[in-house]
C-alpha cells in the first residue's frame, strides 16, 4: 500500500477539521471551530489505529480487497438511500407545516439529478 493510499482518508479528515476550525474562527464561533478540528483529528487517529487490528478497516485503507470494497459500495448505498429518505421525509414536514420546502427542496433536487447523471454516465461506460 502507498503512503498516499495509507493517510487519504487521515489526510482528508485533517483537511475537514481545518475547514471547521477556519469556518468557525470566520463564523465568529471558536468553540465550533476548535471542537469540530479535534473531533476530524480523533477520528483520523481512531482511523489508522483500528486499521491495525481491523481486517476491514484495513481493507477499507488499501482498497485491494474486493469483497471489503463491495461491503463498503453496500453501505455507502444503503447511507444514501437512508439520506435520500430522511430529505424527503423533511421535505414534506416543511410543506405540510406552511413553509416552501428549503432546504429539503434543493437537496432533493440534487439527488435526483446526482442519480440521472450516474445512471447515464454508467450505462455509456460499461
Amino acid at each position: 500500500m502507498s503512503p498516499a493510499t495509507r493517510w487519504a482518508v487521515p489526510g482528508v479528515a485533517a483537511v475537514a477539521g481545518g475547514a471547521y476550525l477556519v469556518a468557525g474562527l470566520v463564523g465568529d464561533d471558536v468553540a465550533f471551530g476548535v471542537l469540530g478540528l479535534v473531533l476530524m483529528l480523533v477520528a483520523a487517529g481512531v482511523f489508522v489505529l483500528a486499521a491495525r487490528w481491523s481486517e476491514t478497516v484495513a481493507g477499507l485503507r488499501d482498497r485491494s480487497d474486493e469483497r471489503i470494497n463491495a461491503l463498503d459500495r453496500s453501505a455507502s448505498l444503503t447511507a444514501g438511500m437512508v439520506v435520500l429518505l430522511a430529505v424527503l421525509v423533511m421535505f414534506v414536514v416543511e410543506i405540510a407545516g406552511g413553509e416552501d420546502g428549503s432546504p429539503y427542496s434543493a437537496l432533493g433536487a440534487l439527488g435526483g439529478v446526482t442519480y440521472v447523471a450516474s445512471l447515464t454516465w454508467l450505462r455509456f461506460r460499461r
